[in-house]
């Protein structure tokens, strides 16, 4: 989730000084522009935590590595960001514990907040789907069970796959399907 308080202008390496040396807050960089980022509902939390943890559990034999809103997402030399899921199944995120940011996430799942989802549904989405490594990105409703997946068919084409309560939530590129209730153990929806 964005707040707008803090807005300003700097280099990469500026920004990557100010985030590593920033214990109690976090900010994603957008060619050249930093905003720190602010907490979620109990909705968005928990949804997240059941995501993560139904996918980490899927994933568990496999190579692939499923990360929280804790990790820094590069996805442009330019671009910085800290989705609320990620996965990699690439070898070069996995190297090293100790590391602080993945630079070739296949899966980002995204949970929708009322103050974020224009912005993670128009300029945000975008800039996911320039990133090539990106296969899949998920857009979680924190309002009713509701998923909408995007999945790469192309270079540029992207399909809709919208999933509903009863769904089976399919992510192809890491084999995973997970029934949409899963997501929402325990989250009261209004």
């Amino acid at each position: 989730m964005i707040a707008e308080p803090y807005r300003a202008s700097m280099t990469v390496e500026e920004y990557l000084e100010l985030d590593r040396h920033s214990p109690d807050a976090r900010y994603e960089y957008i060619d050249g522009i930093v905003t720190m980022m602010a907490g979620g509902t109990a909705n968005h939390s928990r949804i997240g935590v059941n995501i993560a943890s139904q996918l980490n559990l899927a994933l568990q034999d496999s190579p692939c590595i499923v990360y929280n809103a804790d990790l820094r997402v590069s996805i442009s030399p330019t671009r910085y960001v800290y989705p609320d899921i990620s996965v990699s199944c690439d070898p070069r995120d996995q190297e090293d514990g100790t590391r602080d940011m993945m630079q070739h996430p296949s899966v980002i799942i995204e949970v929708l907040s009322p103050y974020t989802e224009a912005y993670d549904r128009g300029k945000k989405f975008e800039f996911y789907r320039d990133c090539s490594s990106v296969q899949e990105i998920a857009l979680v409703s924190t309002n009713e069970q509701a998923v909408d997946l995007y999945r790469r068919a192309s270079k540029k084409l992207w399909t809709l796959h919208p999933y509903r309560t009863g769904d089976y939530v399919e992510f192809k590129s890491i084999n995973v399907t997970v029934a949409i209730e899963m997501f929402y153990q325990k989250v009261k929806l209004s």
